[in-house]
């Protein structure tokens, strides 16, 4: 009985029978690709418009990488199909190419990672119709409604703009005043000395 392999890592599953006193290299091998199928980080330099990432039946290929970071001197957005079509992939892919890659498998659905991004994306294997499609966290913060920060945020020298209210906060750099303004102009500002000024009178309500 002849050897077969899997069908989404290439691994080779040696016939009953088949490769007396030579198995051991089709192991080790195998043991290679579990490897680099696993935890492997995989430089792809891509050229020109096109690439192909390819699995091959039991011998190592670049398909095979866990991590796939994407480097070279693509001549324009890069294409990059993951073969064969019938193989179910997941990859972290990791842009640095120069270029926007395009990742494809058959005729269903692409994803683009961009030039400088980064993502988590997946091959479904589904033959002539196989998509990819992207598992990449959102970054669409109107439809979130619970968006916490992992840290301080910081404005970049922006303002923080309310809407269509007209108002806004802004901190002037120069001498460090926080600024209230609306429409553009300030109309409010408390000093880094804790002094407030007003562009008009300021009335008060209420106990002292």
């Amino acid at each position: 009985m002849a050897s077969t392999y899997t069908t989404n890592t290439g691994i080779e599953k040696i016939g009953t029978g088949e490769q007396s006193g030579t198995w051991g290299a089709t192991t080790n091998t195998n043991f290679d690709i579990l490897d680099r199928a696993i935890n492997g980080v995989g430089a792809i330099s891509l050229s020109g418009t096109t690439h192909t990432l390819t699995t091959s039946d039991g011998s190592l290929s670049d398909g095979m990488y866990k991590v796939l970071v994407l480097g070279g001197s693509p001549s324009g957005t890069n294409t990059i199909t993951i073969a064969p079509n019938d193989a179910a992939k997941f990859y972290a892919v990791v842009n640095a190419s120069g270029q926007d890659a395009i990742f494809t498998q058959g005729s269903g659905s692409t994803v683009t990672v961009a030039n400088g991004d980064s993502g988590f994306i997946y091959a479904d294997g589904a033959g002539a119709t196989a998509a990819v499609g992207s598992l990449s966290p959102p970054t669409d913060l109107v439809n979130d409604t619970t968006p916490q920060l992992g840290g301080n945020l910081d404005t970049n020298g922006n303002s923080i703009l309310f809407g269509s209210s007209k108002w806004g906060v802004l901190l002037d750099a120069g001498d460090n005043d926080l600024l209230f303004q609306y429409n553009g102009s300030t109309v409010f500002k408390i000093a880094s000395n804790g002094a407030v000024t007003s562009a008009d009178d300021v009335t008060a309500f209420g106990s002292p």
